[in-house]
């Protein structure tokens, strides 16, 4: 390992460690309607409570997660916004994971216009639509290997007044990469 790889490790673990210990897990902490979740293959039902099935760590690890990682999604999950949720959430997520956002329809003048990502080396948008009912989705690939932070932005104005957008949602992701042996 390089020595800068190895630097770059000890900051994340010692970020993590200390994300972990202010409230209780470094985990994505929802609403209580439960998100953000797993996703099923199918992708048509509900999300369910916020913290993910245990079969979503990795098996066949030799070496446990640090107890700050044990609440990161792996694979898929689905972030669901509705009205009235908060405007800023955390989640903690392993590298390669997919996120599914759903921006429910506002309930003032306003409409999503976009998602925008501040660090595309750690997340990526791939893709982005808005359902003629005001429903926006946009799937987030999270980088493969590396680790980091990045804030998803969600814009939203009103359609006939002239100006910028502004954010009306904040995704803080932080990609956490897999314990690695010797």
């Amino acid at each position: 390992m390089r020595w800068w790889a190895g630097a770059w490790a000890v900051v994340a673990v010692l970020a993590l460690a200390a994300c972990g210990s202010s409230d209780g897990g470094g985990s994505a902490s929802g609403s209580p309607s439960g998100r953000p979740s797993t996703e099923p293959s199918s992708g048509s039902t509900p999300a369910r409570p916020s913290r993910p099935p245990s079969s979503s760590t990795p098996s066949g690890s030799a070496a446990s997660p640090s107890p700050s990682a044990t609440g990161c999604v792996a694979g898929r999950t689905l972030v669901t916004v509705e009205p009235g949720d908060p405007v800023q959430r955390p989640l903690c997520v392993r590298p390669g994971t997919v996120i599914s956002l759903v921006l429910r329809p506002r309930v003032d003048d306003k409409r999503w216009t976009d998602v925008r990502s501040s660090a595309p080396v750690f997340v990526v948008v791939t893709g982005w639509r808005r359902d003629p009912d005001g429903t926006a989705h946009a799937s987030l690939r999270c980088a493969g290997t590396r680790g980091g932070t990045a804030q998803i932005t969600a814009p939203a104005k009103a359609p006939d007044v002239a100006g910028a957008a502004r954010v009306a949602f904040t995704l803080d992701v932080t990609v956490t990469p897999y314990p690695r042996e010797g």
